[in-house]
């Protein structure tokens, strides 16, 4: 195994083993389910489901989501990335806070599809952005199985706001990767923007509906396959 892939998996045996004195603040699990006729690479017409579970510690915090995707003409396909955030303020025991950023971490990501695994690592920050409930970015090498290494930029953000009494969330991730033998520079600009019908309904957690925009240029590091494809999404918390 690749010495970056041994890394990614050093973080996650490390934080395990911290596990024991870990202090849980905040859970959240998720159901989603996606529909759209523009996927790229593959039959254009897909359904999603995702199962995301996401939580923060005293030591960091992880993020796991897990797409089941059926085609309209029948494949099927399982993809999941597991990434957790290793505390180097935890770690230390110091204050690492300056200016908008509130810590430093470790961070690592396993991506696994039904014929490759993928493991990054590297270093993020938690942000404090005005109006956010949440922003964060991460710089990764990335052991890649079936194609060369490469970098990866990761972004991640949550803006929720109000129109009225009517509550709404903006989120997503932005993944910018760089060129290599034979893999075009990748960004991947995915978004969600979503209305919390739970509010009408009297549930206890959100039951959001709304539109995912994927804004893909050269998906999979494949020189000119732009993916822009807008998915109907109905997302029930727990």
């Amino acid at each position: 195994m690749k010495f970056k892939a041994t890394a990614a998996l050093a973080l996650a045996g490390t934080i395990i083993s911290t596990s024991a004195q870990a202090e849980q603040f905040w859970s959240d699990f998720s159901l989603s389910y996606l529909k759209g006729s523009d996927y790229e690479v593959g039959d254009s017409d897909r359904q999603v489901v995702t199962v995301e579970h996401a939580s923060g510690h005293n030591w960091g915090d992880t993020f796991f989501f897990m797409d089941r995707l059926k085609s309209d003409n029948g494949d099927t396909e399982t993809y999941f990335e597991f990434a957790p955030r290793l505390s180097l303020g935890y770690l230390t025991g110091s204050d690492l806070s300056f200016g908008p950023v509130k810590d430093v971490y470790l961070a690592g990501t396993w991506e696994s599809g039904e014929s490759f695994d993928n493991y990054l690592a590297g270093v993020g920050v938690s942000l404090d952005v005005p109006g956010f409930q949440y922003f964060n970015a991460n710089i990764y090498h990335v052991s890649n199985d079936t194609d060369p290494d490469n970098d990866q930029l990761t972004l991640t953000w949550g803006l929720p706001f109000k129109v009225g009494s009517a509550e709404f969330l903006y989120d997503g991730f932005l993944d910018w990767s760089t060129a290599e033998t034979n893999l075009a520079s990748e960004m991947n600009f995915t978004s969600q923007l979503k209305w919390n019908a739970g509010k009408l309904m009297g549930t206890k957690s959100p039951v959001y509906v709304g539109l995912e925009y994927a804004y893909w240029n050269n998906k999979f590091g494949i020189s000119g396959v732009d993916e822009r494809n807008p998915s109907l999404l109905v997302k029930w918390h727990f």
